[in-house]
């Protein structure tokens, strides 16, 4: 029996809110990274609603049951392209994207009702705070956190350049 199980993949979180136009620019850098990585980097979206957007905290909810459905991501991305239609209609929109995308629509809507994803969200915001996130899209890989809020501006290069030295320390 050899002894070449594969490495494990590199962790990157990416603390975003699905109200934020900020976090749907960072989708490119997520697609970049996912293009040059592919299953060595372990792209996971960790909730962070701010107060500000007040649909934020539903779509943390309705990203978790798209999750539990199956399509996490293709959710995820798809309501982040439409932050503007999410601020003027809310819940209507986040059953609407799941519809769109073959999701079970009525389960959403349950969902959002029954709050059955609640203390996942406020787990992942509870554990953001504690790290010190304070806006969004921030990334934290091996240990350090990088904050996207103001500016995003070489993220995905200074993101790239720890992945490497990661990936490389794995041997």
């Amino acid at each position: 029996m050899s002894d070449s199980t594969p490495a494990a993949p590199v962790v990157l979180d990416v603390w975003c809110e699905l109200q934020c136009p900020d976090c749907h620019h960072a989708l490119t850098d997520v697609h970049a990274l996912r293009a040059r990585y592919g299953d060595r980097l372990d792209i996971r979206l960790r909730h962070f609603p701010l107060e500000k957007h007040k649909h934020a905290y539903a779509a943390a909810q309705a990203a978790e049951e798209a999750v539990s459905q199956g399509s996490g991501w293709p959710y995820i991305e798809a309501v982040l392209a439409r932050t503007g239609d999410l601020g003027d209609r809310g819940e209507k929109l986040l059953v609407e994207v799941a519809g769109e995308l073959g999701l079970d629509a009525e389960e959403f809507d349950t969902a959002l009702i029954d709050g059955r994803h609640m203390l996942i969200v406020d787990a992942d915001q509870a554990e953001g705070k504690a790290i010190g996130v304070t806006g969004t899209p921030t990334y934290v890989i091996g240990g350090e956190r990088l904050d996207g809020g103001k500016s995003q501006d070489g993220l995905r290069e200074r993101i790239e350049v720890i992945a490497d030295r990661l990936l490389a320390e794995q041997g």
